[in-house]
């Protein structure tokens, strides 16, 4: 395993930064990210009623999920739509699909986020009937280096705007974020609380809107610095995340690096396939 970085980007804190006064900053409202932008699919609202559901024991580990039929009545959807949600849940791990029998729930993770979908952190917790918390604890605009100026696509020494968070899962801190954007892009007067809250909505508001991402998952070790913002034992293995968000013209506008605790929360990938049998 990797120890977690300790070059200028990516330190969990540094003098420069203003962490003495972080705030802890209520949730407020959030952007979903998906396919396509704008309102939820109906699957996926009805896929997190599910989640909801189960994780709140109306269908417990063991139980048989209703038939479509019964499903359809109750959310007042159609068919497709059930069975676009379901597939969700298997892919989540909530449910698993039996030939000939039904579809049952499986064991209760504390949190899975399923990297295939590109969504707000504090609606997932939400979902996982957990209390979802974020708080800043460093702000900054600072030179690019080498790192950000390669992933964004801009000069070395470009200004951009570091967001340093915690975010949290009813009071325990579960990730820890380090985003940088270009300061070019950022014109609009911004407090503390605009960076505290979805990032993707700034983006959104300064004519950024997110189309897509592309994500590097490694595993690390926590250091002692990491330790202490994680709030764990230096040498925890922590799951840590490269991504690079793209807005509708396909330019690279945030660079993040994300630190994940794993016995809060699991990164999964679903695999299709197999694929062509050689």
């Amino acid at each position: 395993m990797r120890r977690a970085a300790t070059e200028a980007g990516a330190t969990p804190s540094e003098p420069s930064y203003d962490g003495h006064d972080a705030q802890l900053i209520p949730a407020g409202p959030i952007v979903t990210i998906g396919g396509t932008r704008g309102r939820p699919l109906v699957a996926d609202v009805v896929r997190r009623e599910l989640t909801r559901l189960i994780l709140g024991g109306e269908f417990p580990v063991g139980s048989k999920l209703p038939n479509e039929d019964r499903l359809c009545e109750r959310f007042g959807v159609s068919r497709v739509t059930i069975r676009e949600a379901v597939r969700g849940l298997i892919e989540d791990g909530l449910v698993v699909r039996r030939h000939g029998s039904g579809t049952y729930v499986t064991r209760r993770p504390l949190i899975r986020n399923s990297l295939d979908l590109n969504y707000s952190y504090t609606e997932h917790f939400q979902a996982s009937g957990l209390r979802p918390g974020r708080k800043l604890v460093g702000l900054r605009t600072r030179p690019a280096t080498d790192d950000d100026a390669e992933a964004l696509a801009i000069d070395v020494g470009t200004p951009v705007r570091e967001i340093r968070r915690v975010r949290t899962a009813d009071g325990r801190p579960a990730i820890f974020s380090v985003d940088r954007i270009p300061a070019a892009i950022l014109t609009a007067a911004l407090d503390r609380s605009d960076y505290a809250g979805s990032l993707y909505r700034v983006l959104t508001d300064a004519g950024h809107p997110i189309s897509h991402a592309e994500a590097i998952l490694r595993p690390e070790v926590a250091d002692k610095e990491l330790a202490r913002v994680l709030d764990v034992s230096a040498g925890t293995p922590v799951q840590q995340l490269r991504q690079v968000d793209f807005d509708v013209a396909g330019t690279p506008v945030m660079v993040s690096d994300e630190w994940h605790v794993t016995s809060i929360i699991e990164l999964r990938v679903y695999r299709r396939g197999p694929g062509p049998v050689g």
